[in-house]
């Protein structure tokens, strides 16, 4: 898998020191964008689907984006965190094509890089731990455009240290399915394909209805060779892909926006509401209304 510097545009949502004292405990938090956390002091512990992270002072931790997890802490602790939302702008993602190691240990350079992000980004700071009270429909918004209206030089010198932040993750990173096909690479550059507006409500083929006759005739081979060849480079079929990043998508505008959730499930093109709820509940665990509702404020 070929990857460009250009194809990586990150923002900042939130940035900071949070210190606690048995008071970090949080279930089920789930969002749309990256956390990236360094600790200074104490000890916690993150509940990760593939198990428990214990959290050490001197290392750097990562969180993907749509990542069930809940976070454990009885005693004091105190941490540096780095909220990282990824602008599509291309065909491709490199925090979602990515599987990133959990944790790396931090050398000198990570430390005095965070805490100088913190001081040029100062309104970032949460004003409290509490997910629900910035993993929100108008918080997550107000940020996006928060990073959107800072000073382009505070721009530059924070996208450098981002970078430099998640080049420690990206230097051990294993592609999530290393495409070797191109007909393959094709369709999936299709599925993603970005039209005009980079943001959910431009027009990217994933609102539209995919089928599968379609990407077999991209890639120029029968439906069932096509659908073998898929399954073999992704490891999923292609109708499984494509569930999975519309459902990723569904979870993005339940808690940015406020659009009725059957208008979502018509929006990725899903004729049938009931359908939806169900796929949605298989994929997530809840309900979209359940989900809503966790981030609602």
């Amino acid at each position: 898998m070929t990857q460009s510097i250009d194809q990586l545009h990150l923002l900042i949502l939130n940035v900071g020191l949070a210190i606690h004292n048995a008071d970090w405990n949080w279930r089920n938090v789930n969002s749309p964008f990256t956390r990236l956390y360094y600790v200074t002091e104490g000890a916690a512990r993150i509940l990760l689907p593939t198990g428990i992270q214990e959290l050490k002072p001197d290392h750097l931790y990562l969180v993907p984006s749509f990542t069930t997890h809940s976070y454990l802490c009885d005693t004091h602790f105190a941490h540096y965190y780095l909220h990282i939302y990824e602008d599509h702008q291309s065909e491709s993602s490199i925090l979602e094509d990515f599987s990133f190691p959990t944790e790396i240990p931090a050398g000198d350079l990570e430390l005095p890089l965070i805490k100088r992000l913190c001081g040029i980004n100062p309104t970032m700071q949460l004003p409290q731990s509490d997910p629900t009270s910035y993993d929100n429909n108008p918080t997550l918004i107000k940020n996006i455009i928060k990073n959107k209206q800072r000073t382009f030089c505070d721009k530059v010198e924070s996208r450098g240290i981002v970078y430099q932040l998640m080049a420690r993750f990206l230097k051990d990173a294993q592609p999530k399915a290393e495409i070797n096909d191109d007909r393959i690479q094709k369709v999936l550059s299709y599925i993603r394909k970005v039209r005009g507006e980079t943001n959910w409500k431009g027009l990217q083929n994933i609102y539209k209805t995919i089928d599968i006759d379609s990407l077999a005739a991209i890639s120029c081979l029968s439906k069932d060779h096509f659908i073998r060849l898929f399954r073999k480079e992704v490891n999923n079929t292609p109708l499984q892909y494509i569930n999975q990043k519309k459902i990723e998508k569904a979870q993005l505008i339940l808690i940015t926006d406020s659009m009725p959730i059957k208008n979502i499930s018509y929006l990725l093109a899903y004729e049938d509401h009931s359908y939806f709820n169900r796929l949605f509940k298989k994929l997530t665990g809840v309900t979209p209304q359940q989900y809503r509702d966790r981030y609602k404020k």
